[in-house]
């Protein structure tokens, strides 16, 4: 039984899901070695105590197991979602009721409730911001800058994100330093290709039970996450086909050994469409005027203007839900095209996100990053920052360890051969 007066400031679903959010977060913490070392670091030495932190992240077990983390390293933590499809329920319940951690998230929460939860971690004034996209940012410098002067500084966890802070930065607009998780090689080399690969196919084939073996895949965006995506669609027997912008990703997709063409072209030959690009209207209007019948459509990109669904609505005579997750938009001419997930980050729309073994690395990232910038004796220089390469490398070693795997060590020949120039050939 819940005891309501003693909790923390919250706004969830109900609280009556605890139990169960226990349970699941307890299930993912097996899989987090690397967090869970760092945790007993943190309780050890309390390197965060009396630190405010504002989060914007996805509502998940994972998330879950780092806010565990920081709480035990002193911070005093406010979470909020970063999509409004994301949450899970009975995780936040959890959080609040058993582990005492202000958690403002409702899974399908409307836009409003959105950013009044994103406002509602901002009220304890943090001294360091954590976000998933950047929408925590946007606010504080657009509608809260009243909060800037506490900061010392602030995390991101995507891609999508680090493309808007830098911006900002350009700009002169950013308020305090941010370090870019997501340019870390523990995280993008690993979370964005093995966890987006996998979990993208999983929330697809939850919604609709497809089959990809023989299917025409078309994946707009070759970075990591696209890159994962592909590999993942290619071994289970889809015929890939990729759409890119930028000619050195495209000449790698090809050299990978797939189908590479603009999405003109690709439009009229794709059963699944994924867009993993952070930019808006990847698919438009001519594109779905050119789409076979039945043609599936999502998003595993962090917004969901990658996908132009109000023209897809302008172009179809009516749109009914037909399954959990699948919307279908039958068109002036008949034909029927299906959108997953409200066009939102499929893999957390239909799925659980990425397995929690890759998240281990990410958020052992952003607990040490947050030990870094809490420990500093000078606030960082207000930009967009790279990961420091000796966090990245031990959260390497970390998670090589609790694999069971050893690797070699140079001897000192070694070590000063490498760092000669005096011997050739």
């Amino acid at each position: 039984m819940v005891n309501v007066e003693s909790i923390v400031e919250h706004d969830v679903k109900d609280l009556a899901l605890t139990e169960g959010g226990v349970n699941r977060i307890e299930w993912a913490a097996r899989e987090m070695p690397v967090l869970r070392l760092i945790r007993e670091q943190f309780e050890r030495d309390k390197p965060l105590n009396g630190v405010r932190v504002a989060a914007c992240l996805h509502v998940t077990t994972e998330t879950a197991n780092l806010m565990i983390t920081l709480k035990a390293g002193g911070a005093e933590v406010r979470l909020c979602a970063s999509n409004p499809l994301s949450t899970q329920d009975d995780v936040a319940a959890a959080l609040v009721s058993r582990y005492g951690i202000s958690v403002f998230a409702i899974r399908g929460e409307n836009d409003p409730t959105y950013y009044k939860h994103i406002h509602a971690v901002l009220e304890n004034n943090p001294q360091m911001t954590m976000d998933d996209g950047a929408d925590l940012v946007a606010v504080l410098h657009k509608e809260r800058r009243e909060v800037l002067e506490s900061v010392i500084g602030g995390t991101e966890e995507t891609t999508t994100g680090v493309i808007r802070l830098r911006a900002m930065a350009k700009d002169g607009a950013l308020g305090y330093p941010i370090v870019a998780i997501n340019e870390a090689n523990t995280k993008h080399l690993f979370d964005n290709r093995y966890g987006t690969g996998q979990s993208t196919i999983d929330g697809i084939t939850r919604a609709t039970n497809v089959l990809w073996a023989a299917k025409h895949v078309v994946v707009a965006g070759y970075g990591w996450c696209g890159k994962g995506v592909a590999m993942r669609a290619r071994g289970l027997g889809s015929r890939v086909i990729v759409t890119e912008i930028d000619p050195i990703k495209a000449l790698e997709a090809t050299m990978d050994g797939h189908e590479v063409m603009t999405m003109d072209e690709a439009a009229r030959l794709g059963d699944v469409f994924i867009t993993l690009t952070g930019d808006t209207n990847v698919l438009d209007h001519q594109h779905f005027e050119a789409m076979k019948d039945g043609a599936i459509v999502a998003n595993s990109g962090h917004f969901n203007v990658e996908i132009n669904i109000a023209a897809l609505a302008d172009m179809s005579e009516s749109r009914r839900t037909v399954r959990d997750h699948v919307e279908e938009f039958r068109t002036m001419d008949g034909r029927s095209l299906y959108l997953l997930g409200e066009g939102r980050l499929i893999n957390l729309a239909a799925a659980e996100g990425h397995p929690a073994s890759v998240m281990d690395m990410s958020f052992a990232n952003q607990a040490l990053a947050a030990q870094f910038l809490a420990s500093r004796d000078e606030r960082l220089p207000v930009d967009v920052h790279t990961v420091p390469q000796e966090i990245d490398n031990e959260v390497a070693r970390l998670k090589l360890t609790s694999m069971g795997i050893e690797i070699d060590v140079l001897t000192e020949q070694q070590m000063k051969y490498l760092a000669s120039w005096e011997e050739g050939t």
